[in-house]
């Protein structure tokens, strides 16, 4: 019994297409249908999702206006007139939200990697280095960022002391920094403990000493396979930066209760929420393109 190539494995399961005489490819007749036959199960399953998507939404938004007070919550939260008045000064305040993520991401990232590397550093002589970096992310991972802003923001200015700022935008930018580079520096220093201890016994076979080792060798390839851990934190600390308001800066949250405040209508917290969302829905699908081509990435090398 003759058995062909593509019936044990060994030659190619498509039809490798025909060519003209000018040598041009031509795709079969087989590849073309099962071309055609893959577009149209991808135009079907396009057209289901919607058709759910409409279906679902339409069944909430009727549960939603079919309520009882529906007519006094659409006043109080879905005012059209104070929407208009609050969505300038929103954005206003929101500047002072995108400055601090900035400033605070920056300074997290640098202190975050200092503490992480201070957590890895071998010897009996740098433990108490090792100690208080542990109890540095231990109570602050702890301490919930809440807490941690109200007693600086807070308890900072009564102490009065001598060329301390009491101004409650540095103040609430340390809190914020001082949470986050607890949970940054875990994520960092889980990237560092995933090197494997060759590269660094192979780094150290070619002259380098253990601080070029950790430098050259070990961390670029810790950063690299922590980047959708830190994206993550870096969306957590764009939210939370409203929490700055706790203490009396105009951001784009402070901004809203300030007209609430006013007009006892709740539409500016909705605008609020609404600018938020917006600005965080790049990053988080920013993050979710950098973990999969990150995986698609250690896919290849796997197979390869």
């Amino acid at each position: 019994m003759t058995v062909t190539k593509e019936e044990s494995g060994e030659g190619p399961a498509e039809d490798p297409g025909e060519g003209d005489p000018s040598g041009a490819y031509v795709p079969s007749r087989r590849r073309i249908e099962r071309e055609r036959y893959k577009r149209a199960r991808a135009r079907r399953a396009t057209a289901i999702a919607a058709l759910s998507t409409l279906v679902t939404g339409a069944a909430l938004c009727l549960v939603v206006v079919s309520a009882p007070g529906w007519q006094r919550t659409k006043e109080t939260f879905f005012n059209g007139r104070y929407a208009r008045e609050a969505f300038p000064k929103v954005l206003e305040g929101l500047w002072l939200n995108v400055r601090l993520l900035l400033v605070c991401g920056v300074a997290v990232l640098v202190l975050g990697m200092l503490i992480a590397v201070a957590r890895t550093l071998r010897g009996p002589v740098f433990f108490p280095v090792r100690a208080f970096a542990a109890a540095y992310t231990d109570f602050f991972r702890g301490l919930p960022l809440i807490i941690n802003l109200m007693i600086v923001v807070l308890g900072v200015p009564a102490l009065r002391l001598q060329g301390v700022t009491v101004d409650p935008v540095l103040l609430g930018g340390t809190a914020l920094t001082l949470t986050y580079s607890a949970y940054v520096a875990e994520v960092f220093r889980a990237g560092i403990e995933s090197v494997h201890p060759s590269q660094r016994a192979a780094a150290r076979a070619l002259g380098l000493t253990n601080r070029q080792a950790l430098r050259y060798v070990v961390l670029p390839q810790a950063v690299r396979r922590q980047v959708p851990p830190l994206l993550n934190d870096l969306v957590s600390l764009q939210k939370d930066t409203g929490l700055v308001s706790i203490g009396g800066a105009v951001d784009a949250v402070r901004a809203a209760d300030i007209i609430v405040g006013r007009s006892l209508n709740y539409t500016p917290y909705i605008v609020a929420g609404l600018v938020f969302v917006a600005l965080t829905i790049p990053m988080t699908r920013f993050t979710d393109w950098v973990t999969a081509r990150m995986d698609r990435q250690r896919a290849q090398g796997g197979a390869i």
